[in-house]
Order: C-alpha cells, then structure tokens, then sequence
C-alpha cells in the first residue's frame, strides 16, 4: 500500500503544475494584459500549438488523475500489481505530453517573440537563436507589445520547469510502476516458499 500512498502523492503534485502550465499558455495570448493582439492575430506562432494547455495541462490530468485513483483502482482489480501497471500506462501519456510543452517551448522561447519592430510585424530574433537573450539591450527592436520579449521569455521559462518537473514526476512513477508490477509478485512468492 506504501506505493500507492507514493502515487497519490505523485498524482497530487502535477494537478497544481498542470493548472500553472495551462495559465502560462493562456497568458502568452494577452501580452501586456492585452486583448488586441489576440485579435489582430500579432502573436507568435507557437502559442497556438497550445503547448501549456495540451501538453503541460490537459494531459497531464490523465495521470494525475489515475495516480490519485490507484486505490480503488487496486480494490476493484484486486491486486496493487494491476494498478500499478495502469499508472505506467497513465505516466507515459504524461511523459509524451510534458515532453511536448518543454519542445515547443524551448522553440519558441529560441526564436523569440513576434512582435512590432521599425520594419513591421515579425520575429527579430529568429535568425539569432539564443543569443537575444543575453543581449537585453537588443529587446527594445521591439516596439509594441511593449516588454514583449520579457513576457515570453517570463511565461516561457516558467513553461519549461513545470514541464520539466512534470516530466521528471512521470518517470519516477515509471520507475515505481514497473519495479512494484514486476517485482512485488516475484517478492510475495519468495516469502510464501520461505514461509511454508
């Protein structure tokens, strides 16, 4: 029962993640708290992808939600090994959608935002990979959203950890799962031989 106490625990963790990882995404949409650029369609491409909201949030329920329900999951199989099987199941959907947000984040957070600059709306820093974001005195080439290049660069770093989190979180219970399915039954029939 210690490794379904562990997976709840799991399963308790990633719900605040997911939820953090789905306001992130929402709010790369409003920069600035602003609703125009939605409207007008000035937003970079990636925000569409819906990496925070797929990946680091809606499937990220998945697992958590089977995580926090292994016990009566146990219950109704009548073997933890069962459930146990399930969670590895559940935390690899976890794995593909949390691998998913920190991809297309760290695309994004390389190519840099979209924003208004002298020659118009597009990416200045597309073509300069990671070097913009140690060149701050750079990000005034964009001129509207104002701190544009600070609010991807907040919003998508944080994108990253909570993916990176929910990833690490997903493989321990992979790791849980598996040596608890495959090695537990081996362990209960040693001790009954030894017993009897």
């Amino acid at each position: 029962m210690c490794s379904l106490g562990f997976a709840r625990s799991l399963g308790f963790a990633l719900i605040p993640l997911a939820t953090c990882c789905i306001v992130a995404n929402v709010l790369l949409f409003f920069p600035d708290g602003q609703m125009d650029f939605v409207k007008d369609n000035h937003l970079t491409k990636y925000v569409w992808f819906f990496m925070g909201i797929g990946g680091g949030g809606i499937a990220m329920f998945i697992p958590a939600i089977t995580f926090l329900c292994m016990g009566k999951c146990a219950n109704s199989c009548g073997t933890e090994s069962c459930a146990m099987c399930g969670s590895v199941l559940a935390a690899l959907i976890g794995l593909v959608g949390s691998g998913y947000c920190f991809f297309i984040s760290a695309v994004a957070l390389l190519n840099g935002p979209f924003c208004f600059t002298s020659l118009g709306w597009r990416s200045p820093f597309e073509s300069d990979g990671p070097k913009y974001l140690f060149a701050r005195e750079s990000w005034s080439e964009c001129i509207q959203p104002v701190h544009i290049v600070e609010w991807n660069v907040t919003l998508l770093s944080i994108l990253l950890g909570l993916s990176t989190l929910e990833f690490l979180i997903c493989v321990v219970q992979i790791v849980s799962g598996l040596v608890n399915a495959v090695c537990r039954p081996c362990c209960y029939k040693q001790e009954y031989s030894l017993n009897a």
